[in-house]
């Protein structure tokens, strides 16, 4: 006889694993501190290429302006405006990867202790119905 509580039960179990057991379970490998720092260290990474491919855009849109008044301009203070911009934005976006991070990791936690927790329950009904 078929019982819809084991059913259910075993639906829920499969639907997570399917969805978001891989990836949670990869995440929950690591400390809290540690995935925060791949994390970071994925942003620097990808922050950095898109603040170049953005310069670049710029540069290339203005460089008959750059190249008018090269002789004019300051290099060092044009590169030191520049590398000013990349920390401002590297850091803008290493918080909020920081906070993305922190969150995503407690909440794949949640996830995981609730999957646990059904996992508990049909183990717990088997061994009732086993008799």
């Amino acid at each position: 006889m078929i019982n819809e509580e084991k059913v259910i039960m075993m639906t829920k179990l499969a639907s997570y694993e399917e969805k978001d057991g891989k990836k949670t379970r990869k995440m929950n490998q690591y400390y809290l501190g540690d995935y925060v720092v791949i994390e970071i260290l994925k942003s620097i990474v990808a922050g950095t290429i898109c603040f170049l491919i953005v310069f670049g855009f710029y540069f290339f849109m203005h460089f008959d302006e750059f190249m008018a008044d090269i002789y004019k301009i300051d290099l060092i203070a044009y590169a030191r405006n520049i590398l000013t911009y990349y920390g401002i934005t590297m850091a803008v976006y290493l918080v909020f990867t920081f906070f993305y991070a922190v969150i995503k990791y407690f909440v794949s936690r949640g996830s995981l202790n609730r999957y646990y927790k059904n996992l508990k329950k049909l183990n717990a009904y088997y061994k009732e119905h086993r008799n």
